[in-house]
């Protein structure tokens, strides 16, 4: 009765998206908040058996030598969830969310909101090397599916929604209106429409409007200005834009092996992310800061708080405690430990600059700034979010020259050695490709007008047994059939006629009027969604004022067309 009542409400199509694109954003800013809170109150009953939603920061205040049990813990419980419950709650979320987009239709189960909440929170709480991002994402996006499905709406819908969850959740999280739009689109929906994009911009702000609100305005991660001191680093960054190159090609190689090996073990799958975590808990007895989001540590690094030797020993060990969590099945996302290998990373290497070249290099911490950027741009393929999302954690444009630069030299050297990302590499191996590359459309570049034939119809007074006869000679199975204005009336097939012959009539009087008709200004991908909609061979085309007949398209026109763009392309 719900849905009857409100679905004629939204008669506009683009009111109606954003509409609901608007209530996605809001519930995608609780939801960033919500387990934001949920991680704190895990975290506090884990490590200090406090019932309390305040953070602890440091996490690794306090700890006892027995701590490495607690992350082997919160993998059991972990493995229980994923193994009896939910199993699209295990991984880091963001290729569920790509796949249900994908091969999906944009459907995701509602009940992934609930178990992907409570597993991450479990996995970061207790110490995992993983990120809140991801789950956030996939929690936002399921929530989006959800809401459309709810409500019936068609396919397209359904993906827009799904992105405006996930757009919403990155932008409430960082506080990055921008850099949630771009990720939705360079990521998930992997198109720039208008319709989408209005969308993804209106969700985006009222969640990070949702998160000002309660968390305030402070960015994720404050740092000092920072600048391109001069332009003999070019040089030093076009180094550190390989060296994260290969350090997220490392990290995409390195995590699915890691998955293989565990896949290996024999071990019940439900003991699996406690044996990682087990692991984890073991680097973090003498290395504490691997564990969680790291937001905390990150900042040190941004700021220079870290000397060289403490930012090479998070580099190696956070990748190692990183790759062992997932690897493991533990639930949590990639952003922050990309984030935080690439700024330990970039410091490490700033310290080295800083001490070769004194005179010419900026501080360390803005190659830690740069690094961040330039690890996630290599193992996702996401180089304009990790562009932009810097640039809006920092809010100063002189630091954007040398992240521009290395984030493509680092994108660049993963693409030419690795046809998958970090997100994409879970799709293919179950035989779902994806590619990142937002081409045209060429079904949407080409209007019915360039291919439909044109061709008068059948007056509906002729008789049924010349229009046989007219059938037989053009070796067609249907036809238009027209008044004495050439105005579209309907369609007939062949099999109606031969039903029809014995009792002899008119056209008019077994033509099938209930049809869609196609315009000449309509790309050909809306036809052949019509045709494919309603099971047709062949499409009426007519004026969009007059309705009068100008001739037809077949999916087999449409289908020729396709091929020859492609190889043209």
């Amino acid at each position: 009765m719900r849905r009857t009542f409100l679905r004629p409400v939204f008669t506009n199509y683009t009111l109606q998206v954003l509409f609901l694109a608007a209530g996605v954003g809001v519930l995608s800013g609780f939801i960033a908040i919500g387990f934001r809170y949920l991680l704190f109150f895990i975290q506090n009953v884990f490590f200090y058996q406090n019932l309390s939603v305040l953070e602890v920061s440091p996490i690794h205040h306090g700890l006892d030598d027995y701590v490495f049990i607690v992350p082997a813990a919160g993998g059991l419980i972990v493995g229980l969830i994923t193994y009896f419950i939910a199993n699209e709650a295990k991984g880091h979320g963001v290729p569920e969310v790509m796949e249900a987009v994908a091969v999906k239709g944009g459907k995701m189960r509602p009940r992934t909101v609930i178990f992907k909440a409570l597993a991450s929170a479990v996995s970061i709480g207790s110490g995992g090397s993983i990120g809140r991002e991801g789950p956030i994402v996939q929690i936002g996006s399921a929530f989006g599916s959800t809401i459309a499905q709810w409500l019936q709406l068609d396919q397209y819908k359904i993906k827009v929604l799904l992105g405006c969850g996930a757009a919403g959740g990155i932008a409430a999280t960082f506080n990055t209106p921008i850099a949630g739009i771009i990720f939705a689109l360079e990521i998930i929906l992997l198109e720039l429409k208008s319709r989408s994009f209005m969308a993804l911009v209106i969700s985006s702000f009222f969640a990070t409007s949702i998160s000002r609100l309660f968390l305030g305005t402070t960015p994720a991660f404050p740092v000092p200005s920072y600048e391109f001191v001069s332009l003999y680093e070019t040089i030093l960054y076009l180094v550190l834009g390989v060296l994260a190159g290969f350090t997220g090609l490392l990290l995409i190689r390195s995590l699915y092996k890691t998955e293989d090996l565990f896949d290996k073990i024999p071990i019940p799958d439900y003991l699996k992310p406690a044996l990682g975590g087990l692991l984890v808990g073991l680097i973090g007895m003498h290395l504490p800061q691997v564990f969680g989001v790291g937001y905390d540590t990150i900042e040190k690094m941004l700021n220079q708080d870290m000397l060289l030797q403490t930012t090479l020993l998070l580099l190696i060990f956070k990748f190692l405690a990183f790759i062992l969590t997932i690897g493991s099945g533990a639930s949590g996302g990639i952003f922050s430990p990309s984030l935080f290998i690439g700024a330990a990373l970039g410091a490490t290497f700033g310290w080295v600059a800083n001490y070769a070249f004194p005179g010419i290099t900026a501080p360390a911490g803005a190659y830690a700034l740069v690094g961040m950027a330039a690890v996630f741009a290599a193992s996702s393929r996401a180089t304009f979010t990790a562009i932009i999302i810097i640039f809006e954690l920092t809010l100063d444009y002189k630091i954007i020259l040398p992240l521009m630069f290395a984030c493509v030299i680092a994108d660049l050297i993963t693409w030419s050695l690795s046809q998958d990302t970090i997100y994409t590499k879970k799709l293919s191996k179950r035989g779902i490709f994806i590619s990142h590359d937002m081409e045209t459309n060429k079904l949407e570049a080409k209007r019915v007008r360039e291919i439909f034939h044109r061709q008068q119809g059948f007056l509906k007074t002729l008789s049924i047994e010349k229009l046989q006869n007219q059938l037989l000679k053009s070796n067609v199975y249907s036809a238009c059939v027209v008044d004495e204005n050439d105005t579209l009336v309907g369609v007939v097939t062949v099999k109606n006629v031969e039903r029809t012959l014995e009792a002899g009539g008119q056209v008019g009087d077994i033509v099938n009027e209930d049809i869609e008709e196609g315009y000449p200004d309509e790309p050909l991908s809306e036809a052949l969604y019509k045709m494919s909609k309603n099971n047709l061979e062949m499409l009426p085309v007519v004026s969009r004022t007059t309705r009068k007949l100008l001739g037809y398209v077949t999916r087999a026109d449409i289908l020729h067309a396709f091929k020859s763009e492609i190889a043209r392309a």
